[in-house]
């Protein structure tokens, strides 16, 4: 019986280590937007050489220990790396309950979102089972040979690494954001009806005018109608009791140069539309600007639209426009909502009444001749 229970914990970090370690390792890009917002929210800004490697390093880390723990294969130091991970990352994650730098750990990338609080109980669970299994680890059992054992382990770790290296250099193999392909935008924004909505405390701070006493009162008994006695000083910042339903995408907008709100008008059109999305333009490759032209002259020539959206603005857009000469018209989004629709910058995204058709990398973009064919294949599944 004791050694089932071993063998259950086992599985179980060894599992969670492998899904960590693989659902943020297909999205390396994101993972590095993720450690910006902990370096920036955290006053670290001096470790921002280490953004770019751990976005690798760190979920290699944990996918190569978690399929240590289940293949038997470097059992010891699988356990140990564990333990040594749970060591550092659980008071982090309680620190990061407690004061809420960032509203999400990243734990899961985004292929599972949970709170700051469900995170740092989920690691004492995890600390107890890793304890378990290091104090445990000279009785551990397996079902199969070392040799296939170690077969699976080098299997399981160059494939990692070749579909950590095709999403770094393409877009990620799985997409869990609100804006894959067959998403649409419009529909992710919308709050169903009855939906429950944010539930806040108000406190209110009175001063009483015989006493001179400053008290703190709530929504319930703020002595609003007792102007004899209190005198209203101020308000403190409404506290969160209780979040209410977030829709998925809630942040999405187009804007002319005049910050005039387009959105509508490219979410509900049925004319097929190409977004050429560049986050920042000081960031951004152009190796591929006289393909976009050519793929933009051919679009607007076929009666499709074909528009860039950038956060970039002042001098750094003028600049682009002088030295790149895009052929298409250039309009305004939020900057973190870019990095969420692609990871390359620049990208490119076909949509149809706001539904995503298809999504390409910088190094993907298609010629007209691919593109035509892709939107003639669309255009069959419609039928």
């Amino acid at each position: 019986m004791k050694e089932k229970g071993i063998g259950l914990a086992r599985w179980i970090v060894g599992i969670l280590f492998v899904f960590t370690g693989l659902v943020k390792g297909i999205d390396p890009i994101g993972l590095e937007y993720k450690l910006e917002d902990y370096i920036e929210a955290l006053h670290l800004t001096v470790l921002g050489f280490l953004v770019t490697p751990g976005a690798f390093l760190l979920p290699f880390a944990e996918f190569a220990i978690g399929i240590g723990l289940l293949t038997g294969i470097l059992v010891r130091l699988s356990t140990k790396l564990a333990f040594a991970f749970m060591l550092i990352f659980t008071p982090l994650t309680l620190y990061i309950a407690l004061k809420n730098p960032v509203t999400d750990c990243g734990c899961f990338g985004d292929a599972l979102v949970i709170t700051n609080w469900q995170t740092f109980y989920k690691n004492i669970v995890l600390v107890i089972l890793v304890i378990l299994v290091l104090v445990s680890r000279n009785n551990l059992k397996f079902l199969t040979s070392f040799k296939f054992r170690k077969i699976s382990f080098s299997v399981l770790l160059s494939a990692y690494i070749l579909i950590v290296y095709w999403s770094w250099s393409h877009e990620p193999v799985l997409d869990f954001r609100p804006y894959k392909v067959g998403a649409n935008i419009t529909e992710g924004m919308t709050i169903p009806e009855g939906a429950p909505t944010d539930v806040y405390q108000n406190s209110y701070l009175y001063r009483n005018k015989l006493t001179n006493e400053v008290k703190k009162f709530n929504d319930h008994d703020f002595p609003w109608q007792d102007s004899l006695h209190w005198k209203f000083e101020s308000m403190d910042r409404p506290l969160l009791l209780k979040k209410g339903y977030r829709p998925p995408i809630h942040d999405f907008s187009i804007q002319t140069a005049d910050q005039q709100n387009v959105t509508d008008t490219y979410l509900q059109d049925p004319i097929y539309t190409f977004f050429v999305i560049t986050y920042d333009l000081e960031k951004s490759s152009f190796t591929r600007q006289k393909q976009l032209n050519e793929l933009a002259t051919w679009a607007m020539q076929k009666g499709y639209r074909f528009i860039g959206l950038t956060s970039t603005s002042g001098d750094a857009l003028k600049k682009y426009q002088q030295e790149q000469h895009p052929a298409y018209d250039l309009l305004f989004t939020d900057q973190t909502t870019l990095k969420t629709i692609i990871r390359s910058n620049p990208g490119l995204i076909l949509l149809e009444k706001g539904t995503i058709l298809g999504k390409w990398a910088h190094a993907d973009f298609p010629s007209p001749e691919k593109a035509e064919s892709y939107i003639n294949a669309q255009k069959g599944n419609h039928k």
